[in-house]
């Protein structure tokens, strides 16, 4: 009798230990998903904030305005942000546009600084375009227009000309639309591109002031776009500032990035129906 005795309770010990572990597992199951919960809500939450924070730096350096070159940090409750603004090509001999642009889209090349203090000088102006290993034959493959507005007489608007090119690196597609045929290949500021012209004789028209440029039959998909001075001594003036603003709450980190261009005139100027002193046919 005794020993059965023995025997049941420690069966039944066993048991609740066994119970005992099974509960704590639960519980220690329950509490790890709590805390690994609670965790990814926190990060969601710092990411919002510090996304939102980044915005706010954005939002400010474009609105309220920063001098180029400075870097400002600013607190926003529990988050806070920094941000950079940069003048884009100012003083450069080359460089990458910011933006891609799809068939259509245009955008401009700025020969004349905002205030006048400085203008590119050179008499010659690469453009590339095209992400590397773009096919040159296929219905897609991207062809490109300048406008260049230039004036005879500096600073006389009533003497301002258009000197226009057409370039399409498909030669299955001169025969239509009469445009020039593109170069090759090319690369610049370490950036690899599918095609490339040159504009040539800029001295010889005036005083450049901008030139529109834009893109055609690239439909669904967007392409880079760059320019070179052709040599180290002519630098083009700024084309715009680039705001760079990262947002910090907690451990998370959020960057965001806007490109900003100076004002443009509307697309209709390219044409040269308008005229400050009257058309003449």
């Amino acid at each position: 009798m005794v020993v059965r005795r023995k025997n049941s309770e420690g069966q039944a010990l066993v048991l609740v230990l066994l119970a005992l572990a099974v509960v704590l597992t639960i519980v220690l199951f329950i509490l790890s998903r709590s805390i690994t919960d609670i965790s990814v809500s926190s990060s969601q939450s710092q990411s919002v904030s510090a996304f939102s924070a980044a915005e706010a730096g954005v939002e400010q350096a474009l609105v309220i305005g920063s001098a180029t070159g400075a870097s400002t940090s600013v607190g926003v409750g529990g988050a806070s942000y920094t941000t950079n603004v940069t003048n884009v090509a100012s003083g450069a001999t080359s460089f990458v546009f910011p933006l891609e642009l799809n068939s259509g889209d245009n955008m401009t090349l700025w020969l004349k600084s905002q205030d006048s203090s400085s203008s590119f000088t050179g008499p010659n102006i690469k453009i590339c375009w095209g992400s590397a290993g773009t096919s040159s034959s296929v219905d897609t493959t991207p062809a490109i227009e300048v406008v260049l507005f230039y004036e005879t007489t500096d600073n006389d608007p009533a003497t301002t000309k258009i000197y226009r090119a057409v370039v399409d690196p498909n030669s299955s597609r001169i025969s239509s639309n009469s445009f020039t045929v593109a170069g090759g290949a090319c690369n610049i500021s370490g950036q690899s591109f599918a095609f490339s012209t040159t504009i040539s004789g800029l001295t010889t028209l005036g005083t450049p002031q901008f030139a529109f440029v834009r893109m055609f039959y690239n439909t669904g998909t967007a392409q880079p776009i760059a320019f070179d001075s052709t040599d180290s001594t002519h630098t083009f003036p700024s084309q715009g500032i680039m705001v760079d603003s990262t947002g910090l709450a907690g451990q998370s980190t959020r960057r965001v990035s806007v490109f900003q261009s100076w004002p443009e005139i509307p697309d209709l100027f390219q044409f040269p129906i308008y005229s400050s002193t009257g058309i003449t046919k």
